[in-house]
């Protein structure tokens, strides 16, 4: 069977991984110029890896195969284990009940930490063990623009057409557009649409999360405002730096953490889940349009920074006080988010960190740095049911939010065509 794979991130690589062993002719499609030039988000930016069954995604993934997705990407870093940055989110059950008398829920899960600088390594290794295999065919620097998906699939790129019998699309949730190509010749794909994540980069100086840091590395919390919002925690970074997320047309806030070089602060997402209903359906423009007035609030191509205790008051900030910001000053203004928030969005983040701030002291102090706006999209949750041949897998699925899951979406898929085939 001659199957394409369209992008090499995270489910695409647990894809090949279960296929390597099989005599299809694979092609994968990427349009990067090459390994380095890659845009994997979840791989390239910070790489965090865990196993847990309370987050990452919806697909019910058995924690066997979690631990084997662990264990692949570990065995492809330079380092030894001892020198992995790792921990058990709550497994300190007094820590679990002090968050939980507060409202929150608290996120279990085991973590691996690898470092951004050393992801590229990883990558490296991981391209030179699929590439030695004869039936795989990497093509780089070659987008799909389009696919036919009458009678046998074509892959379209800029300059070729081609043939192929099976079709897998792993772009991520970078290929939006692909992705509502396929939707707007079978619009029936779509299972659900209806959910973006809006909110804020907080960064602080490490000594006020030293205990959890040490602790558990990353700490996951739920927590229901008095909005009726849930908000949570996401993508903690010990020592970590602040750093902007490029789209085709706006800018975001992200944050990541090194192996080798260390700040002074810890970084983490604080982001409200914004669940619409019938008769909109498009969230993923509602979140793209927050972000960019952020940009013009901000003078285009540029991201806001305010102190917490300018936000809670409205008030746009002017000077920073003792906390001093790892964003590069060229990628931010001093100003107010609230100009750029809706007003549930604002209340949920003010209750999220004065409430966690009765569990550790510190966090609300106001010289504490916002910067905004984060923002999480889920993509269209798809069926593969739908269109006989064709597939997606990870975060493009609208089925995973992470990389052990959208990997595990890929070794699950491939099994399956292993039995069938």
């Amino acid at each position: 069977m001659k199957i394409a794979l369209i992008g090499f991130g995270a489910s695409g690589i647990g894809f090949l991984l279960k296929m390597k062993h099989s005599d299809h002719e694979i092609h994968i499609f990427e349009k990067a110029k090459d390994i380095f030039s890659t845009s994997v988000s979840g791989i390239r930016a910070d790489g965090k890896i865990f196993i847990s069954k309370e987050m990452g995604g919806d697909l019910d993934i058995d924690l066997e195969i979690q631990e084997k997705v662990v264990q692949y990407y570990l065995s492809k870093t330079s380092c030894p284990d001892n020198e992995i940055e790792k921990g058990d989110s709550f497994a300190n059950k007094s820590l679990f009940n002090e968050f939980y008398k507060y409202g929150f829920q608290p996120v279990s899960s085991k973590f691996w930490h690898i470092g951004t600088d050393e992801l590229k390594t990883v990558l490296k290794n991981i391209f030179d063990e699929f590439s030695t295999i004869p039936n795989y065919h990497f093509h780089f620097n070659s987008e799909v623009t389009d696919i036919d998906i009458n009678d046998k699939f074509h892959v379209n790129t800029k300059e070729q057409s081609y043939k192929f019998d099976k079709v897998i699309i792993g772009v991520g949730r970078s290929g939006h557009k692909l992705i509502q190509k396929i939707i707007k010749k079978e619009p029936n794909i779509i299972m659900d649409n209806m959910q973006v994540d809006l909110g804020i980069r907080f960064e602080l100086p490490n000594h006020i999360v030293e205990t959890l840091n040490q602790e558990m590395y990353e700490f996951k919390l739920k927590l229901k405002t008095r909005t009726g919002y849930m908000a949570r925690t996401f993508c903690n970074n010990p020592s970590g730096f602040v750093v902007t997320e490029e789209y085709e047309d706006f800018k975001t806030v992200n944050g990541h953490a090194k192996r080798f070089e260390k700040s002074d602060n810890t970084n983490f997402a604080i982001l409200v889940t914004h669940q619409f209903t019938e008769p909109f359906n498009d969230p993923v423009s509602y979140g793209s349009y927050i972000a960019k007035l952020t940009n013009i609030l901000a003078g285009k191509n540029k991201v806001i920074l305010q102190t917490f205790g300018n936000f809670k008051e409205s008030k746009r900030t002017k000077k920073l006080y003792r906390v001093n910001p790892t964003l590069n000053n060229n990628d931010y203004i001093l100003g107010d988010l609230n100009l750029a928030f809706p007003r549930k969005t604002t209340e949920s983040i003010l209750d999220f960190i004065d409430t966690l701030d009765k569990v550790i002291p510190g966090i609300a102090n106001p010289d504490n740095l916002m910067y905004g706006t984060e923002v999480k999209f889920y993509s269209n949750k798809l069926n593969n049911n739908i269109i006989p041949g064709l597939s997606t897998i990870g975060d493009c699925s609208g089925w995973t939010r992470s990389i052990t899951y959208a990997t595990a979406h890929g070794i699950i898929l491939a099994e399956e065509i292993l039995k069938s085939t």
